[in-house]
């Protein structure tokens, strides 16, 4: 079965760290050891995971973004949000997580965070959990 986490994102370019909601569905699937999937159906925004303790690395990562693949760099694309597209594509839409003893089995400092590049927006993450 997929589940759903919904979330609002309250700026254009935003890391939001979900990954208390996963280890909630986690939990609720009742599965010990297995793989959680997660996937993102929206072609703007993304997922990853990466250091969650410190909030300077959030922004770093958005700022290389930024700098790296800029908002107005005449693209083709003229809907505006052509460059969330690009990072969308580079971050990836889909991630596994191992899942051990009923825990996502993430490094000490890893989080999970839902990557918004054309917010606000209401968005969603699929996620399935499958055990073994």
């Amino acid at each position: 079965m997929v589940r759903y986490i919904n979330i609002r994102t309250g700026a254009r370019v935003e890391l939001v760290d979900i990954t208390s909601r996963v280890k909630e569905v986690v939990k609720d699937s009742g599965i010990g050891d297995g793989v959680c999937y997660l996937y993102v159906p929206h072609t703007t925004a993304g997922i990853t995971i990466n250091e969650g303790a410190d909030p300077s690395v959030k922004r770093d990562i958005i700022q290389t973004l930024q700098r790296l693949i800029p908002r107005d760099a005449g693209y083709a694309h003229m809907e505006g949000n052509a460059d969330a597209h690009v990072k969308s594509s580079l971050v990836g839409a889909s991630l596994q997580v191992l899942v051990e003893e009923g825990e996502l089995l993430l490094g000490t400092w890893q989080s999970i965070f839902f990557c918004e590049f054309d917010g606000p927006r209401h968005r969603r993450v699929a996620v399935k959990i499958m055990g073994t």
